[in-house]
Order: C-alpha cells, then sequence, then structure tokens
C-alpha cells in the first residue's frame, strides 16, 4: 500500500497564502529552496483539488519555470466543476468520491501519493482515515489582516506526532507528523 504525504507550506496563523505577499512570504532561502530540490527527486504523483489546481495550471501557462518538476509529475485533479481533458501537462480529472478514488489508488499506485494545497481534499481524506504523513512548513510570518487560503477552517480535531523537525535558512520550520483524527477533544487525565 503506498503513502498519502499532505504537504502545506503556511503563516504562523494557518493561512496558504496573503494579498500583496510575494510567493513564500519573501523568504525562500538557499536551504529551503535545496530542501525542495531533494524532495522533488522522490518519486511520487500529486493530488489536487480543482482551485488548486486552476491557480499551478494557470501559473504554468504563464511559463514559469519552478514548475517544471511538478509539470511533470502525474497529478490527479478531484473536481466535480473542470471539464476534461485537462489544460496542465500529465493531468487526469477524477470528477467521483475523492475518498474512494485515493483509497483505491493507495492500493494500486506503484509510487507514494503527496497533496499540495486543497485544503477541502485534505481534510475529507483526513477524516477518512487516508493520510499517512502530514508535512507542513511554517512561515515566520502572521496574515491576520491579509491572509486567505485559511488551511484548517472545516478540518477535523487531529493530534500530530511529531517525526521529524528541521529549521531551514535559519527561520522556517518543517515539521513532519503522524496524523490520528479524533472524534473530538482527549480526556483529561
Amino acid at each position: 500500500m503506498q503513502e498519502l504525504m499532505v504537504d502545506y507550506i503556511s503563516s504562523l496563523d494557518g493561512f496558504g497564502s496573503a494579498d500583496g505577499w510575494p510567493g513564500l512570504w519573501g523568504m525562500g532561502g538557499p536551504e529551503y529552496l535545496a530542501w525542495l530540490g531533494e524532495v522533488s527527486t522522490q518519486p511520487y504523483d500529486v493530488l489536487l483539488g480543482a482551485t488548486t489546481y486552476r491557480m499551478f495550471a494557470d501559473f504554468a501557462d504563464s511559463g514559469v519555470d519552478f514548475l517544471d518538476d511538478l509539470t511533470a509529475r502525474q497529478k490527479l485533479v478531484f473536481s466535480r466543476t473542470l471539464q476534461a481533458p485537462l489544460r496542465w501537462a500529465n493531468s487526469t480529472l477524477v470528477a467521483h468520491d475523492a475518498v474512494t478514488a485515493v483509497r483505491e489508488l493507495k492500493q494500486s499506485s506503484t509510487v507514494p501519493l503527496h497533496t499540495i494545497g486543497s485544503p477541502s481534499l485534505c481534510g475529507s481524506l483526513l477524516r477518512a482515515g487516508l493520510v499517512d504523513r502530514y508535512r507542513v512548513v511554517v512561515f515566520p510570518v502572521v496574515n491576520g489582516a491579509t491572509g486567505h487560503d485559511r488551511i484548517y477552517d472545516g478540518w477535523p480535531d487531529v493530534r500530530l506526532e511529531l517525526v521529524q523537525s528541521r529549521t531551514l535558512d535559519g527561520r522556517l520550520q518543517l515539521f513532519e507528523f503522524i496524523p490520528t483524527v479524533l472524534d473530538g477533544p482527549p480526556e483529561a487525565s
């Protein structure tokens, strides 16, 4: 069975981006970019929701070169609103239930699966118990006034067991966890 990794970048207050801020909040330094390079050498297929797909496909259409690795990967896009064929290379539309499809993919895929962004999709996969790892890089900013794409809204309660942490460029915090979905707050002991 293949592993599913949920990947995020986030402000400290849980936003995936912010109006007026540059990409990576202007803080993507050499250690972070080298780590991204290491990750890009690993085999995996990408799972995306429609909103995240549209954003990346628009970037790809405008010729941004930082997407070369992602463009080359197999991408499965979960949407009931998009129409096939999808315009971004190596993208396949999955118009039926994401939980069922990902459960089957974990059994049949020959490579691990990773999400990028797609908070609604990730929340659904977490609730279904399909997420094996959760990895987030936290950028040292608070976007209370300008933030959007709140990551955790609508997610279940989740306990996270830390399996790796690392500081990149002296300011970015990378955390990797094993998630356990909770039915509610843990009982006091």
